[in-house]
């Protein structure tokens, strides 16, 4: 009898601390989720108020409430942010700064449930951006997965780092003339990439070709010439032999996202070969056609003659 009457108020307890964590939540909304404008904040920057609910709730941190991420804002949250930082997130804090814009804590805050991921993030190239050179412009988790509101699962077709969308979300910086050229990694890159073998399969929807991810990876991206990166020289065998086995040294020189020219020559031979052959076997069929339709006609001429 005890444990029939134990089970039942074991789950009504679990009901109410869910209930609870959602109850802030489900308050901030009855407002953001019905003003649509915009607000200007004292440093300047442009805020979007409103929030998408059934978006949100969608989402893959529709389970969240919102001080899992905005963690200094009271139970009034139009007075400013009164509580403290939590230990754990200070000294990342202090690194992102430059990137955030209005809520800093809520920049960093991924670390609580995603710190092995945070951590590589920090290590890449797009982290030191931000952490060691202070630059505005370093890209952050919300520059590739989008709005944290909305981030769904990379398997759905509306995720920004879904397979049919990652090489336009890379292009979103790497597609900037300004940032390209401040940077000095080469203008157009992308473009490029759509141009060389890799993006023509990719543009044609077959599914084993190589996008920006697969070869220079995700959330520990390195610049070329590091010795961590899977593209530097001394490790382009292993990465490129993951889809080319056997891959060699000659091999891995030919393969990037160059387009097809004559700087790129064993591509660009190859291309020329391909349609050369091509061009010489639809002549050949186109002949032979021909000549089967005289053969036919010159035999059918001489047999009325003879006749």
């Amino acid at each position: 009898m005890k444990e029939r009457i134990f089970l039942p108020v074991i789950l009504l307890m679990l009901f109410m601390l869910v209930s609870l964590s959602h109850a802030e939540t489900y308050t901030c909304l009855v407002c953001h989720s019905a003003m649509k404008q915009k607000i200007k904040t004292e440093t300047g920057d442009v805020i979007n108020l409103w929030i998408d609910e059934e978006r949100f709730s969608s989402s893959v941190h529709g389970f969240a409430s919102c001080d899992t991420c905005h963690k200094l804002f009271s139970e009034n949250p139009h007075q400013k942010p009164s509580k403290a930082i939590p230990p754990n997130l200070i000294d990342m804090f202090n690194k992102m700064k430059p990137k955030a814009r209005v809520d800093g804590v809520a920049l960093v805050a991924c670390m609580d449930c995603h710190p092995d991921i945070y951590n590589d993030y920090a290590e890449s190239v797009h982290g030191k951006n931000i952490i060691a050179k202070r630059q505005k412009d370093g890209s952050s988790c919300i520059d590739c997965h989008g709005s944290v509101h909305y981030i769904v699962s990379k398997s759905s077709k509306d995720s920004s780092v879904n397979r049919a969308n990652v090489v336009n979300t890379c292009g979103n910086c790497h597609n900037n003339e300004e940032i390209a050229k401040k940077y000095g990694y080469g203008l157009h890159i992308v473009e490029k990439y759509n141009e060389s073998f890799h993006g023509k399969k990719y543009r044609l929807g077959h599914e084993n070709a190589p996008t920006c991810v697969d070869c220079h990876g995700y959330h520990k991206v390195k610049k070329w010439d590091d010795p961590d990166s899977p593209v530097a020289m001394n490790n382009r065998k292993i990465t490129c032999g993951k889809c080319h086995k056997g891959a060699t040294d000659k091999f891995v020189v030919a393969i990037t996202h160059k387009p097809i020219g004559k700087d790129n020559p064993i591509p660009y031979y190859v291309e020329k070969a391909l349609m050369v052959l091509t061009i010489s076997v639809f002549a050949f069929i186109t002949i032979h056609v021909v000549l089967e339709i005289y053969a036919e006609i010159r035999d059918y001429v001489f047999r009325k003659k003879e006749e």
